[in-house]
This record gives structure tokens, C-alpha cells and sequence, in this order.
């Protein structure tokens, strides 16, 4: 007697799943790099490395409304203590305090509506400021200091993980940590000293920077793109 059982069909993923495996926008690593040019031109050359950082995380992790809500407990990881890195973005007119926050958060309004154009999708910005937290404390670094912080996350956003080798053009990089150009080679030899550069070269004539990190090492690459 032939078979009549009908043929079972698989089933077709449901819509909410589908969503979930829509194509993803850049990477973790490239967010940050393309958020951290923006805030380059954005600031003022005065605005501090600290309020760079703090400025970095509230583009990344802001809603739809321009609105960010920080947890203390991540100017803390960044080691910024005190209202100075808020007041200075305050007084840049870059964003404003809500009056009421609460003791475990800071509740601020983005005032430049064309960081809206840097990342729209806000899961996935969230995850490249997550990203940018693991970059600047890389496992085993002692970079102390929120201009060596900022830098280490510049070096990062712009290393080959594969290679750790990277190339980025002085002005960028000194106007992308609010610093001086004097003070670069410094910065850079102090990081060399931590072992998370290994060397670096400067040419004044093309104004490009060159350097190898330790990201060369495979699992150092991991670590710090946590790819």
C-alpha cells in the first residue's frame, strides 16, 4: 500500500528570527574609528582627552532622541571622577544635563543632531562602546591617564588586528586626542614603555605616523578587536 503520510516540511523561520539575522552594519572597530573622526572635527581643539572619552561613549550609546542615560559605573571605569569631563561638553554646547538625574546615572541631551548620521543602528554602536572600554584597558596595560586612555583607543580603532601594524596621519591623531603635536612623541614613547607599542616612526614630510603594536600577537588581536 503506498505511503500517503504527507511529506514534512521544514519549518520556516519565523519573522522575528529573520530580523534578527538581517546583515550587520561595520564593525565594532570601525564604528569607533568613524566616531572618533567625527568628534575630532566636532570639538573644540580645547575640550580635554577626559571629555573626549565621555563623549565618545554618550555618541555611541545615545537613542533615537539624541538622548543618552550613562551608568556611573562607566565614567568610573574610565576612570573619570567628578562633573569636570560633563561641564566641559556643557560648555562647548555639545550636549546638555537633564537636571534630574538619578544617583546611578547621568541623563544628557546630544545638542549636534549630525552625530545622527554616524551610526544609526543603536545595538550596535552599543556594542563598538563596549568595544571602546575593552580597547583602552587592554589585559596586562598600565595606561594611566585619560590622554594615554584615548590614545591607546585611537591606536586600537586604527590598528590591523591580523598585522598590529596601523597608519593614521599626525594632525588626525593629535586633533582626535585634544592634544598637542609637541606632545605626541612623548605619548607615544610612554606607551611603548607600557609594551602595548612596540615602535613607531613619525615622517614630518608626509605628516604620516606609523607603529606596530603588540596586537601583532594572535590572541592579543582577540583581546583587544574581541572579534
Amino acid at each position: 500500500m503506498p505511503d500517503t503520510t504527507p511529506a514534512r516540511t521544514s519549518p520556516q523561520p519565523s519573522t522575528a528570527r529573520r530580523r534578527k539575522r538581517r546583515a550587520r552594519g561595520p564593525g565594532e572597530q570601525t564604528r569607533v574609528r568613524e566616531m572618533l573622526s567625527y568628534l575630532a572635527a566636532a570639538l573644540p581643539p580645547g575640550v580635554s582627552p577626559a571629555a573626549r572619552l565621555l563623549a565618545l561613549q554618550c555618541a555611541l550609546r545615545m537613542n533615537a532622541t539624541m538622548h543618552v542615560r550613562l551608568p556611573q559605573g562607566i565614567p568610573r571605569s574610565l576612570r573619570l571622577n567628578g562633573p569636570g569631563p560633563w561641564h566641559e561638553l556643557e560648555h562647548v554646547r555639545w550636549l546638555r544635563i537633564a537636571p534630574a538625574c538619578s544617583a546611578g546615572e547621568v541623563v544628557a541631551e546630544l545638542l549636534d543632531i549630525t552625530v545622527l548620521g554616524q551610526a544609526p543602528a543603536r545595538p550596535d554602536r552599543v556594542q563598538a562602546a563596549d568595544w571602546a572600554l575593552r580597547a583602552g584597558s587592554p589585559a596586562g596595560a598600565e595606561a594611566t591617564g585619560s590622554l594615554l586612555q584615548l590614545a591607546v583607543v585611537y591606536l586600537a580603532a586604527h590598528t590591523d588586528p591580523e598585522t598590529g601594524s596601523g597608519l593614521t596621519e599626525l594632525d588626525q591623531m593629535t586633533r582626535a586626542c585634544g592634544t598637542h603635536p609637541t606632545e605626541l612623541p612623548d605619548m607615544l614613547d610612554r606607551l611603548v614603555r607600557t609594551g602595548l607599542v612596540r615602535s613607531w616612526q613619525a615622517c614630518p614630510d608626509s605628516g604620516d605616523l606609523h607603529w606596530t603594536c603588540r596586537w601583532a600577537d594572535p590572541q592579543a588581536a582577540r583581546l583587544a578587536v574581541a572579534r
